[in-house]
């Protein structure tokens, strides 16, 4: 079980306007787009996919990020879905019954576009092509690691094999015309004998060939400071998923346990409604060379209100 499995349903249609009295203004329009993780509304969109995704669009989101698995993903991941669609509730994921072709024209229909997609470790591994040939279609240029297997990070040593594994795995991708990201969850910034175990593994990867995905509120959760990765880091990171946070709120743990994240859920809010620097992560990310900014709303007591407040505060700081 990890923390996907506790996903909230959505809630009532309201927009607010919190997030528009409180989002600072940065003047001038950006003319970027911003986008979301399409698991925020992924019951929405097994029981209503074309309304969901038309209410996306309307809201202003111009951008989505996939998530597996798909119908060509790795069978092992397939069948790790069943139970946990079993959990859930719901079943919907990948290409929600559609073709490639059919989704993409669902997508181009409403004027969003697709540049990344998540998928799993073993698909990554073994189904690259497959995967590839779908991200082309839909003109994705990033398949994305939304976590690493909680058994290949117990160690210090696991850090160091999962960036050899990486590596790997971008070669791979860059061969396929794709290029392969990492999304860090809050574990992996406790030191382990003076050393961050995620520090070690950025830089004993290829920046040629592996890219980062920056997740704020769960950073924030491992005690990292976002600004100062995506300033130290420049360059590495092309995507960001953001979510604020009520208060000031670390993991209990080192990040690792879904016992840590089912924590910290209380806290999470929508863009402009917390306690996070917002403006100033963006501006940063924009500095380091961020390309994708990702509304994802893990949990909401209301999501609708949640997905449109982050909407409203992307609009007001700029995004298109």
């Amino acid at each position: 079980m990890n923390r996907r499995t506790f996903l909230a349903g959505a809630g009532s249609a309201a927009v607010v306007g919190v997030a528009l009295a409180a989002a600072p203004s940065f003047g001038a329009a950006t003319g970027r787009k911003f986008g979301i993780q399409l698991w925020s509304v992924a019951r929405m969109l097994s029981e209503d996919f074309e309304g969901t995704i038309a209410m996306l669009a309307g809201l202003g989101y111009r951008e989505l990020e996939t998530y597996g698995p798909y119908t060509f993903s790795d069978p092992r991941q397939i069948e790790n879905w069943k139970k946990t669609a079993a959990m859930l509730g719901f079943s919907g994921s990948g290409f929600f019954g559609l073709t490639t072709a059919q989704i993409g024209a669902t997508f181009a229909r409403h004027g969003l576009t697709v540049p990344s997609m998540h998928t799993d470790l073993f698909t990554l591994q073994t189904r690259m092509g497959e995967l590839a040939e779908a991200a082309h279609a839909l003109g994705a240029t990033y398949v994305t690691l939304p976590s690493l297997p909680a058994d290949q990070r117990q160690t210090f040593d696991d850090y160091k094999r999962a960036a050899d594994m990486f590596n790997a795995i971008g070669k791979d991708a860059t061969r396929h015309g794709v290029r392969f990201a990492y999304h860090n969850h809050g574990y992996g910034l406790v030191p382990v004998g003076g050393k961050v175990p995620l520090e070690t593994l950025i830089e004993a990867t290829d920046p040629a060939h592996v890219f980062l995905e920056m997740d704020t509120y769960w950073s924030t959760a491992g005690g990292a400071d976002c600004k100062a990765y995506l300033a130290r880091y420049k360059g590495r990171y092309r995507m960001v998923h953001l979510k604020d946070m009520k208060g000031d709120h670390r993991f209990p743990g080192d990040g690792g346990a879904p016992s840590d994240w089912i924590g910290m859920f209380p806290y999470l809010t929508y863009l402009g409604d917390g306690s996070l620097d917002m403006a100033g992560i963006i501006a940063a990310a924009k500095e380091s060379g961020v390309e994708h900014f990702f509304v994802e709303q893990d949990r909401a007591d209301d999501l609708k209100v949640a997905i449109a407040g982050s909407a409203a505060y992307m609009k007001k700081i700029g995004f298109e």
